[in-house]
């Protein structure tokens, strides 16, 4: 029988065997290939970086990691004056530091540079002093209580690359996609008073940063979502007068 096939017909059967084994190939690779459908860690620079830690990632690990920190904050490592003299700076030391206590309220939101943008560490670091704040723990920046820094931050303000915090040693070069303003409740004063806190200091610093303000689901802060937040941060106060806990912690 095949000595009375043509040519052609054993030219196409040959084609069809050796499509049929590569088929068998990639589908058994396929099968035992480790990581498939995973997403893999890009390299080290890579755009895919910039994650977003989460916020008990920033207190928590970080926060395991304090003292590594501070004896890196404390090698003459400060936030430059407004003015960028390099000799006028601030230590960045303990400041900002929490007591000792449970939180169970995290209330956020992003401060992010406008599209095909980003924010400048440099840029950074002045628009914060202009605003209030002060580089301390956790290698992030603080909104402390005037005259008490001892009862912890109003709010801090974390990098939204990870691992979250800002190395002044290079933050010159450093440049990040936004940066994420958090309160942690209950704080050194009530919740209400935290966001009015908080909520102009975003806006200052958009303003000096040309950036956009947006809520804990990516969307633009607008009036409503103000209003909401104001109204949660007055029901947490409330719920808390209840159980007879004054404000603060």
């Amino acid at each position: 029988m095949i000595e009375g096939l043509s040519d052609t017909n054993m030219m196409r059967i040959g084609i069809g065997l050796v499509a049929l084994i590569v088929f068998l190939v990639i589908l058994y690779s396929s099968r035992n290939r480790r990581g498939q459908g995973r997403r893999v860690a890009a390299p080290a620079g890579d755009a895919a970086d910039r994650v977003e830690p989460t916020l008990r990632e920033v207190i928590e690990a970080e926060e395991g990691r304090a003292d590594e920190r501070q004896s890196v904050a404390g090698d003459a490592v400060g936030v430059q004056s407004s003015e960028g003299d390099p000799s006028a700076v601030r230590p960045a030391g303990s400041v900002g530091s929490r007591p000792a206590g449970e939180y169970d309220k995290i209330v956020s939101i992003f401060l992010v540079a406008r599209a095909g943008q980003s924010l400048s560490g440099s840029d950074l670091v002045v628009a914060s002093e202009k605003a209030g704040l002060v580089y301390g723990h956790m290698n992030i920046f603080h909104r402390m209580v005037d005259k008490h820094p001892e009862l912890g931050p109003i709010f801090s303000v974390a990098n939204l690359v990870k691992p979250g915090y800002f190395d002044l040693r290079s933050i010159k070069e450093l440049q990040t996609p936004g940066i994420n303003f958090f309160i942690t409740l209950p704080g050194p004063m009530s919740a209400l008073d935290a966001w009015d806190t908080l909520l102009p200091t975003a806006q200052r610093m958009a303003e000096l940063l040309d950036a956009v303000l947006l809520d804990e689901e990516r969307n633009a802060l607008g009036r409503q979502r103000i209003a909401n937040i104001r109204d949660e941060m007055r029901a947490y106060d409330r719920a808390r007068e209840k159980m007879n806990i004054r404000p603060g912690r």
